[in-house]
């Protein structure tokens, strides 16, 4: 069984990027400034800083780098993530990075990695207006983890 939630026209847009893609992300906005202007936007502390130094976007500004920039994205998602990621780099924080793409998946919230995709993204009729996005049933797994809670037990593994 499903559910859904309403996105309303006005997005949550998190704008995240390696260091090795942030002037690709800083293009992208600049083109589509107009259209991420209509929207709510959060990003890490540089690439916010930077985004609003350089083209005047209102973001709320989270944590840099380890300071738990990822989780505090992960945490404020809800409507959508553009991130133009570096896959050839390796980075140190890549549990965290996985972790937040992990939230994006489990909540089925639209994410973008690279310029394609956040073109595709952006540009939908679907961007600026309310849209029901499907929310699993996540009962089951709740139900187990309570029980395993007041059982004592501090770890659980479920079996795909």
């Amino acid at each position: 069984m499903q559910t859904t939630i309403a996105m309303a026209g006005r997005k949550k847009i998190a704008l995240v990027a390696h260091d090795n893609k942030k002037e690709e992300l800083f293009e992208w906005a600049e083109l589509n400034c107009q259209l991420l202007a209509e929207h709510s936007l959060y990003a890490t502390g540089t690439t916010g800083q930077l985004l609003t130094s350089r083209l005047g976007l209102n973001v709320m500004r989270l944590e840099s780098g380890r300071l738990g920039d990822d989780q505090q994205i992960g945490s404020r998602i809800s409507e959508g993530v553009i991130f133009f990621s570096d896959p050839l780099e390796p980075q140190p924080h890549d549990s965290d990075v996985k972790a937040l793409l992990r939230i994006a998946v489990v909540w089925n919230i639209p994410v973008a990695c690279n310029r394609a995709s956040a073109d595709f993204i952006i540009s939908s009729p679907l961007m600026s207006t309310v849209y029901e996005r499907l929310i699993p049933d996540y009962s089951k797994y709740r139900v187990c983890l309570a029980s395993v809670f007041h059982s004592g037990f501090r770890e659980v593994t479920f079996e795909r």
